[in-house]
């Protein structure tokens, strides 16, 4: 576990008072990116952020081939591919490593001068995923704020990291897209329980350790209120990594899959985890600072 003064302790023996967050949301200025002024203020002041059209239409027909492309190629058994208990697939995890398709949406207009403007900094990729949620199958994701994990378990220091979550097919309020609490992000929930070992291979299909308690949902649900974000593929939901999220499972017969891109400022690297006694795999959480260049992930 991290010797670094902790500044966010979770996963403890019993519940602790929730701590108000000690960055800012926002890090850069209108004037170094492509984000107004009014984009800016409402990231910090809702967590999140949604900007149409980030992936256009001549990219989704592509994307849409590179996904059923990699759903074939592939291997099974590739750690990096999560199934869900019914054996299909949840996500797959780096595949921008795998891909020169996915590689280069990282790199686009709409989305790394993002990044870096809200970060105010270089960024590296700290996480990628593609997310499947089929029709009928698909299960949700309980309520929890991503970095209580990665701060717990990863050693990220400080909340300096943001994602971006950019729609392949259509959201609509029926199936399974994301839920937000917005103005959650500028307080930390401290969670109850020890990281379990190897947490990693059980958490990415249920999360039970880091999640908060009922009534801190409860609690924080009637200060924030619920928001739910929908809207036509090449949509693109920035949001802070506290920000309260989850989505609930998909019981209709419309699909919806994403791209998920988690960028860390490089101000803002992992250091040892906070409480799990190893760090995740490089695929979950990486320590490497690759450069922005698809031939970088050959």
């Amino acid at each position: 576990m991290s010797s670094t003064t902790d500044r966010y302790p979770t996963r403890l023996p019993e519940l602790i008072e929730p701590i108000p967050r000690a960055e800012p949301t926002v890090w850069g200025d209108p004037a170094s990116g492509p984000l107004t002024g009014a984009d800016l203020a409402a990231m910090s002041s809702d967590g999140y952020l949604v900007r149409s059209a980030t992936v256009d239409d001549t990219w989704l027909p592509t994307l849409g081939r590179e996904l059923d492309r990699m759903a074939v190629d592939i291997d099974r058994d590739d750690p990096r591919v999560i199934r869900e208990p019914g054996g299909g697939i949840r996500s797959v995890f780096e595949p921008h490593v795998f891909s020169e398709v996915l590689a280069e949406v990282l790199t686009l207009d709409t989305v790394l001068p993002v990044a870096r403007q809200i970060l105010g900094s270089d960024v590296y990729v700290h996480q990628a995923r593609i997310n499947v949620m089929p029709g009928f199958t698909g299960a949700g994701f309980y309520w929890h704020s991503d970095f209580e994990t990665w701060h717990a378990e990863d050693g990220m220091p400080a909340m300096r990291a943001v994602s971006c979550s950019i729609a392949l097919t259509e959201n609509f309020p029926y199936n399974g897209s994301l839920m937000v609490m917005p103005g959650s992000h500028r307080t930390f929930y401290p969670c109850v329980g020890e990281t379990p070992p190897d947490n990693y291979t059980s958490s990415l299909v249920r999360q039970e350790a880091g999640v908060p308690s009922r009534e801190t949902l409860t609690d924080a649900a009637a200060r924030h209120g619920i928001d739910q974000v929908t809207g036509p593929a090449g949509t693109a939901l920035w949001f802070d990594c506290n920000i309260v999220h989850g989505s609930g499972s998909n019981i209709t017969p419309f699909p919806r899959s994403n791209i998920f891109l988690v960028f860390n400022s490089v101000e803002n690297r992992l250091v040892d985890p906070y409480r799990a006694q190893a760090p995740r795999p490089e695929y979950l959480a990486a320590r490497t600072i690759r450069s922005f260049d698809a031939a970088a992930y050959a």
